[in-house]
């Protein structure tokens, strides 16, 4: 499989908008949920490992970590399934460096990249801070994606796109994960801010709630990452209203794309 730039590039240069639903591992249905948003249209999928303590995680978001953790998922145990996991996209996980660090930077790093997962999005891993797990992922072929919030300078915007892997994740709206009525303002003008410094994807995260949000978000990123309003379905119907949500966010996207 290509990388998970490479695939994201690709998708993007053939004039595609991109999308990666968030998926917390270790919930009922998971897995399928995975195959269920690749087989509708997504381009990667970011997978939660679940961690008792999280600092950017909404209500929604929370709850189904914490429902995990209670079924007994273990980061171990998550990376050990998506090794067989075969949905034919790359696959993100996302955690926290509590997590990474206990395990170990380059062990966490080799069993990623022994499971196949193309990156690695750790949010409370600051840029000042990120060198020495950026040093064990890089070798292992994980890509390390950061976050770039709207409160940064421009100067550090330059930075962040500098070390990024993967693609620039742009966070929409200072806060946690959640669904919100609105797309904020803040989301387009960060877009806009970063695809004028780097010709890496620039997906947009917290805070694109809908279909239409994503749509309204793509007219300036190159792409969307969805996690509240996935992991609501996922929690509420299981991996099929995954996927009919997946679709329809696709359908959604793909309309901006073609015109």
């Amino acid at each position: 499989m290509k990388s998970l730039e490479a695939s994201l590039r690709a998708g993007r240069d053939a004039g595609r908008k991109l999308l990666v639903p968030y998926v917390t591992g270790g919930l009922d249905g998971w897995e399928d949920a995975i195959r269920a948003a690749a087989l509708a249209g997504a381009d990667a999928v970011e997978v939660g490992i679940p961690f008792s303590d999280p600092v950017i995680d909404g209500p929604v978001i929370q709850a189904a970590s914490q429902k995990a953790l209670e079924a007994g998922a273990t980061p171990a145990g998550i990376v050990d399934a998506l090794s067989r996991l075969d949905a034919g996209i790359p696959l993100v996980v996302m955690t926290y460096y509590n997590l990474v660090f206990r395990a170990g930077l380059e062990r966490f790093a080799r069993s990623l990249a022994a499971a196949g997962v193309a990156g690695a999005i750790v949010p409370d891993l600051p840029l000042e801070e990120a060198g020495p797990w950026c040093e064990a992922a890089d070798p292992a072929g994980v890509a390390t994606v950061l976050l770039a919030a709207p409160t940064a300078p421009d100067e550090r915007l330059l930075r962040i796109c500098a070390r990024t892997r993967g693609f620039v994740y742009a966070v929409g709206v200072l806060g946690v994960t959640g669904e919100r009525e609105r797309l904020a303002d803040s989301a387009v003008e960060m877009a806009r801010r970063l695809k004028a410094v780097t010709d890496t994807p620039v997906l947009v995260g917290v805070g694109v709630s809908n279909a239409e949000q994503a749509a309204q978000a793509v007219q300036v990123a190159d792409g969307v990452v969805q996690g509240a309003s996935v992991v609501r379905r996922l929690l509420e119907g299981g991996p099929e209203a995954v996927g009919a949500y997946v679709a329809e966010v696709r359908a959604a996207i793909d309309a901006v794309g073609a015109n």
